[in-house]
């Protein structure tokens, strides 16, 4: 069995986020692997909780048994590692890290370097760690130093579907992200201000409540310059062949996409040597 430890609002359709779907996903595939899967949503403002936030985490680990597996999301565990602090030497805990807390959008530099200490506290306590992609487990690793538990990558899965029919393979644009200001929607629309002479519609989906691999080419720009995004749309509007072979590179990148099947293992298999090693001293 495996105690999940989730944001209180991880299935709350109003407030969709890659790192909730990604839970809610593993928390139901993993039984298919032999874990029994115990959610416990827990409410608060993570990574900032108050204290009865704090106090109800606190009771909900010190009540689980000895010796139980419990993987916590990274907003929750990683800004209070005294709380994780006393449980660690009896609890095997793991921490699924979406995004190191310091690299948030917006944080005044002292915020970011306060969340950031805590964060490292709090992943030398644990047992385990579980980045979601190559880069996320290589900046933990610079960014926390030696001494860290096992970083295992477990990376989001993609469900196959259709192609799409498309439109006129030119104008039609569309932006699916959650509406926060890490993603820049604003050096979007700032960039696609400077190209209005251009026939093109762009519609933004996504959630407004909260908070590359170079094998196969796309454009990639700098992402804090909408000129360069800018220029990179109007290369897209104005040269077939540009949209053509980013049309047939996208395909290419679609057939060889992991399911969550192996998301699921690669978790699995981090669970499953958390449970067989040693608790952390």
């Amino acid at each position: 069995m495996v105690h999940a430890v989730l944001p209180g609002g991880v299935a709350d359709p109003t407030a969709p986020s890659g790192g909730n779907v990604y839970d809610l996903r593993v928390c139901r595939d993993l039984p298919a692997l032999g874990w029994q899967v115990h959610r416990h949503p827990v409410p608060g403002g993570w990574p900032r909780p108050d204290a009865a936030a704090t106090a109800g985490l606190a009771r909900l680990l010190a009540g689980l048994p000895d010796g139980a597996v419990v993987l916590l999301d990274g907003l929750v565990a990683c800004g209070v590692p005294d709380v994780l602090r006393p449980e660690a030497a009896r609890l095997r805990l793991a921490v699924l890290l979406h995004l190191p807390l310091a690299d948030e959008t917006g944080l005044a530099p002292q915020a970011a370097a306060e969340l950031g200490a805590r964060e490292r506290r709090a992943l030398h306590t644990v047992a385990a760690v579980i980045a979601t992609s190559d880069w996320a487990a290589r900046r933990i690793r610079a960014h926390h130093g030696p001494g860290l538990p096992p970083v295992t990558v477990a990376r989001p899965g993609a469900d196959p579907a259709p192609l799409a029919p498309g439109t006129d393979g030119a104008g039609g644009l569309l932006c699916v992200a959650s509406v926060t200001p890490r993603k820049g929607h604003r050096r979007l629309v700032d960039a696609l201000a400077t190209v209005a002479d251009a026939p093109w519609t762009c519609t933004f989906v996504g959630g407004t409540g909260h908070d590359p691999d170079g094998s196969v080419p796309g454009l990639l720009v700098p992402s804090d310059e909408p000129a360069a995004l800018a220029g990179a749309l109007r290369a897209w509007f104005g040269t077939p062949d540009l949209r053509r072979r980013l049309a047939v590179a996208a395909r290419a990148r679609r057939a060889i996409l992991e399911g969550w099947e192996t998301t699921s293992h690669s978790l699995a298999g981090a669970l499953e040597r958390l449970r067989n090693g040693p608790l952390s001293p």
